[in-house]
Order: structure tokens, then C-alpha cells, then sequence
């Protein structure tokens, strides 16, 4: 109950605004014309990277993975569809934009798989730049390639789009809002987060004062927009702070100081063991933050101090812990995983395979790549 109510009182407040803010921005229309916006500049030939482009916006911009799953599905389909490409390449395209390098690698991002690091290795959402950016090219461009790759693959042998057997898409009604006017709340929350160097807490806050402001004239749907949004963000916290309470168990158990010595005896960059424990937990759970919280909270302290006993940046050890929690945590039953194929109308036959490729063996790739830069020094 210790880990359980510590991590809960940590993170609450940003679970529940990154909730809030998320869900102004569905039911408001924004999330859905960002994502129009930017899918009409790069043309229905290139349906694929316009709906990956779409979700990494809407992810950067610190809307949540569900939420852009919904927003983003609607166009999807008909981008697919014009273009005459196969349903079952959504998933794995929207797995690549939202669940991938936007939420752990480009430094600056507000997903919570960035900020969980911060309080243990003394660092800001900025941490180790170099390593993040080099790891999201990677995953972007290898994932783009390869979502491309299998494009090619499935048109050769005559599969294109098919309707789904039971659309239950919700239309949303009325005029989307002007592009400008949308994407000015996601701007201002990556701004004063990372230039102004405001709390996440505030930033989200300006994000969704601003977002109110800008849609005054729906202020009837606030109410039930900021309620969903709260509520849902309940169920997160829980799974993952019930995440975090198991690793304050297994810390308590005889193994655990066996399991420790087994990981701290890993040969070489001490970043290696970190990757592992973060990969194996985020894998075993199910969850990106539930994972990386469990391994933090049990090793954060060790490797901060190895940080500072082997003059190892702290920044590196944030990097490669941000990156891990994004590898094996796409698992088959990962939440975000099944949400996705649930919204798409896919199973795990159709596209989990996809997923696999460009949501947990490419970003492994790039945590192999970002603790290469990390032992020459280059962070």
C-alpha cells in the first residue's frame, strides 16, 4: 500500500489533467482537425503517413494514446480507403504515431512515459537529446519503411480495403475548428513545459484554460467533457500505482536482493541492466508506466548512484529508462494494444504482427542504438 499510495499522490494530478485536457480535445473537435489539417497537406497518397503524422502530433502535443486512437481512427479509414489500401495496416500505423517514439523518445514530450524518470536521476523532460532524437529517427523512419514495406506486400497480392462488417464509428457533429486555433493548446502545453520550464501540473493547466477559452461557445459539454476525462484517468492511476504497490512487494520478498545482484552484475554499460529490468517489467505488466514505475522504485536510487559513481550522465539513465518502458510493454495484452484493436475492428491475427514490428522490435533496436551513443559519451 506504500508504493501503492506513494505513486498515487506523485502523479495523480498529472494522470487526471492529461485526462481532461485529452478529452476537451476530442469532444471539442480540435484533436479531429489537427489531425484533418495535417492529413489533407500530405495527400491521400501517402494515407499512411498522414495518419502516422497525425497521431505523433496530437501525441507530442500531450493528448492521450486513447484518445487519439479515436480521434485519428474516423480518418483512417477513409484515407485507407481512397487510397485502396488494407484495413488491417491501421493498427500497426497508429501503434507507430502514438504508441512509439513520441511517447518515450523526442525529448520534451509530455506523455507520463517521459516524466516518470524526472523525480529519481534529477533531470527534466529534456533529458539526454541526442539519444532521444537519434532513437525516434530509428523508430520513425523504420517503422515508416516498414508499414510502407507491407503496404506494397498486401497490394501485390490483391488485398486492398475492405468495409468494416460493423462500423460503430460516432460522426461527430458540426464544423471541426480552425486548424490554428487547435493546435495552439498542444503548442502552448510542449512550451511552457519545456521553455518556460513550468511544472507539468501548470502546463497542462495553461493547455486546458486556454482550450476552454478558445471553445467558449461549447461550454454546455465542459462539464461532461472534464468528468469523462476525470473518471477515466481513475482506472489509469489505479492499474498503474497497483502496478507499483507488486514492485514494493517483490522488494520485500528474499529474491529480491538475488534478482538485484543478477541485474547490477550485468557486464558493461550499466544502462544495459537498466534496459532489461525496465523491458522485462513493462513486458510482464502489461504497461509502459506500471513497468518502468515498478523498476524505478525498486532500482531508481542504485542507479543514480551508479550514475554519479561511474560518470555516467544521469540524463542517459532517464533516456534509456523513457525508451525501455516503450519496448516489450506492447505485448498482446498490453491495454493500449487491445483498445487499439477493438476501436480498428482488427484481432490479433489481422495485425498484431505489425504491431509487433514497428511498436516492440524496432524501439529495441533504438534502445540498442542509444546506449551505443551513451558509452562514447554522446548523450
Amino acid at each position: 500500500m506504500s508504493g501503492f499510495v506513494n505513486f498515487a499522490k506523485q502523479w495523480f494530478p498529472v494522470f487526471m489533467l492529461g485526462a481532461v485536457f485529452g478529452k476537451l480535445m476530442e469532444d471539442t473537435g480540435m484533436a479531429r482537425s489537427v489531425a484533418m489539417a495535417l492529413t489533407k497537406v500530405i495527400g491521400t497518397k501517402r494515407a499512411i503517413l498522414g495518419v502516422l503524422v497525425s497521431c505523433a502530433v496530437l501525441t507530442y502535443g500531450g493528448v492521450s494514446l486513447f484518445v487519439v486512437v479515436f480521434a485519428v481512427y474516423p480518418l483512417a479509414l477513409s484515407l485507407f480507403q481512397e487510397a485502396n489500401i488494407s484495413r488491417r495496416l491501421i493498427p500497426g500505423t497508429v501503434a507507430l504515431g502514438a504508441f512509439t517514439f513520441t511517447m518515450t523518445a523526442i525529448p520534451g514530450t509530455p506523455q507520463i512515459q517521459n516524466l516518470i524518470p524526472v523525480p529519481y536521476f534529477n533531470t527534466n523532460s529534456m533529458a539526454a537529446p541526442i539519444m532521444g532524437i537519434t532513437a525516434a529517427i530509428i523508430m520513425a523512419v523504420g517503422g515508416y519503411a516498414y508499414m510502407r514495406w507491407r503496404e506494397k506486400q498486401l497490394t501485390a497480392k490483391g488485398e486492398g480495403y475492405t468495409e468494416p462488417k460493423d462500423n460503430k464509428i460516432v460522426q461527430v457533429e458540426g464544423a471541426a475548428p480552425h486548424f490554428i486555433l487547435s493546435i495552439l493548446p498542444l503548442i502552448i502545453v510542449v512550451v511552457t513545459l519545456n521553455i518556460l520550464k513550468w511544472d507539468i501540473v501548470v502546463a497542462l493547466l495553461s493547455g486546458i484554460i486556454l482550450l476552454l477559452l478558445l471553445n467558449i461557445k461549447k461550454f454546455k459539454g465542459f462539464v461532461r467533457a472534464i468528468n469523462g476525462g476525470a473518471v477515466g484517468s481513475v482506472t489509469a492511476i489505479v492499474n498503474t500505482s497497483a502496478a507499483v504497490g507488486f514492485g514494493t512487494v517483490v522488494q520485500a520478498v528474499p529474491g529480491f536482493d538475488r534478482l538485484t545482484a543478477l541485474l547490477m552484475g550485468v557486464k558493461g554499460n550499466p544502462l544495459i541492466s537498466e534496459a532489461i529490468a525496465v523491458n522485462v517489467l513493462a513486458g510482464s505488466t502489461g504497461s509502459a508506466s506500471g513497468g518502468m514505475g515498478i523498476a524505478l522504485e525498486a532500482l531508481g536510487e542504485r542507479y543514480y548512484e551508479l550514475a554519479l559513481s561511474t560518470g555516467v550522465d544521469p540524463e542517459a539513465f532517464h533516456r534509456i529508462a523513457s525508451l525501455s518502458s516503450g519496448g516489450l510493454d506492447a505485448m498482446p495484452h498490453n491495454g493500449a494494444v487491445l483498445t487499439l484493436l477493438t476501436i480498428t475492428g482488427m484481432t490479433h491475427k489481422d495485425s498484431y504482427k505489425d504491431i509487433f514490428v514497428v511498436a516492440v522490435a524496432i524501439p529495441i533496436l533504438a534502445i540498442v542504438a542509444a546506449i551505443i551513443l551513451a558509452s562514447l559519451g554522446i548523450y
